[in-house]
């Protein structure tokens, strides 16, 4: 947890929306983020403000993001005792500015974060599994339990105890201790930062818990609405990942969920008590139709080499493409062709996307063409003992490859 009271966030709660503040500090700053799935270098600026109500990342819970002025704030990092806000444009220091806070993020952080403590509070007085760790995710968050396992009736058992802490309306309070404050002692923490410093919020949970904690915070238990457990996960040395939603992370959820049922009830054709045994059913239909697929392919592959082989001008080069197979099937043409002497080229796969391939033949050849092939079609793979084969990521040179070996074989005679 983000233990020091650092911003106006901390020290008057989390319910604030705007606030009047003035810029003491504008340089030249970067960070990276992620676009279109890549993360970049961004440049810009970081900002620091006489006061601040925009929550730092930190203790587990991402931070806030908002406005100063109708600068979007992309960013807000900790230094020590101050806040850092990165901006796009620069801001004059010594004015004054009008800071807004993106309350749709900041009242699902305060919706999970609440949740937290309660479910760490709870899990700990009925079961003893202290949290050592958790995440606020962007779409579900996660409390590390020091415990290797947890038993369905206990997380179920779970549930029911801190929704019905909701639903008893209890109140969240806020106090601010000074370092030296005897009290310090009473208060559940996993220790201090290093660089703590001022006085220390603390968060009480009526009648529940009592934490150290820096973050943002409902005011009432009810604010929360609902809590769904989702389920446990095999965490790091022999602990217990637990997965929640809280509040409008659960409405979410279930509208996603009842808008999937829906389209299965299209697609399956069955109401949503059948859809697993529906499923099942076509998986199993589905496999038997893959095997016989297969079984078709073989026999397929062996007529094609065949074919080959009766043919009486069929020369030292055979090449077949086909949208449907695997390296099954070009192993079989290979083997029943016979590589001694005849030097084969097979892909499988899309006409100009990706694919697989196998180049197979006397030993000298396939070493001194597998590498060209690889390199003409984009791929990845290996070869010994007469054979190279591999993945492609392109076939739209595959006729060049082709005009690259049957050049390579009429050199040979």
């Amino acid at each position: 947890m983000l233990l020091t009271c650092i911003t106006g966030c901390c020290r008057k709660g989390g319910s604030q929306k705007g606030f009047v503040t003035s810029v003491v500090a504008c340089s030249p700053g970067e960070m990276k983020q992620e676009i279109n799935g890549k993360k970049e270098t961004v440049k810009g600026f970081n900002v620091k403000l006489q006061d601040t109500i925009l929550f730092p990342e930190g203790g587990g819970q991402p931070d806030d993001h908002g406005l100063i002025g109708d600068v979007p704030v992309l960013r807000v990092t900790r230094q020590g005792a101050e806040a850092v806000h990165f901006v796009s444009s620069a801001l004059e220091v010594g004015q004054e500015v009008q800071l807004k806070v993106d309350w749709e993020r900041r009242f699902d952080h305060m919706q999970q974060h609440s949740g937290q403590h309660l479910i760490t509070a709870i899990a700990e007085s009925m079961f003893g599994y202290k949290t050592t760790s958790w995440e606020l995710g962007r779409q579900r968050s996660t409390i590390e339990l020091d415990t290797p396992s947890m038993k369905p009736a206990q997380m179920e058992a779970l549930e029911v105890a801190v929704n019905e802490k909701i639903r008893a309306h209890v109140p969240v309070a806020v106090q601010v201790l000074s370092l030296d404050d005897p009290a310090l002692e009473q208060v559940r923490s996993r220790g201090l930062p290093d660089d703590a410093a001022g006085p220390i919020r603390i968060i009480d949970i009526e009648g529940v818990d009592v934490n150290m904690c820096c973050g943002t915070h409902v005011s009432n238990l009810s604010h929360l609405q609902v809590i769904k457990l989702l389920g446990t996960e095999k965490g790091k040395k022999n602990k217990t990942n637990l997965l929640f939603l809280v509040g409008n992370r659960v409405l979410k959820y279930a509208e996603k969920s009842y808008s999937t049922e829906r389209s299965l009830v299209s697609l399956l054709k069955t109401g949503p008590d059948y859809h697993v045994d529906t499923v099942d059913k076509i998986q199993k239909t589905v496999k038997g139709l893959q095997k016989s697929n297969l079984g078709l392919l073989r026999d397929v592959a062996v007529l094609i080499a065949q074919n080959f082989k009766s043919n009486p001008e069929r020369g030292n080069f055979f090449t077949l493409h086909k949208k449907e197979g695997d390296n099954e099937f070009m192993s079989i043409i290979a083997n029943e062709i016979g590589t001694e002497e005849t030097l084969v080229f097979l892909t499988v796969g899309e006409e100009k996307g990706p694919g697989l391939f196998l180049l197979a033949g006397p030993s000298g050849k396939v070493s001194e063409l597998g590498p060209r092939v690889l390199e003409m079609l984009q791929g990845k793979g290996a070869g010994k003992n007469g054979r190279f084969q591999g993945k492609v990521n392109s076939m739209a040179r595959r006729g060049e490859v082709e005009t690259l070996i049957q050049e390579h074989c009429k050199n040979e005679q």
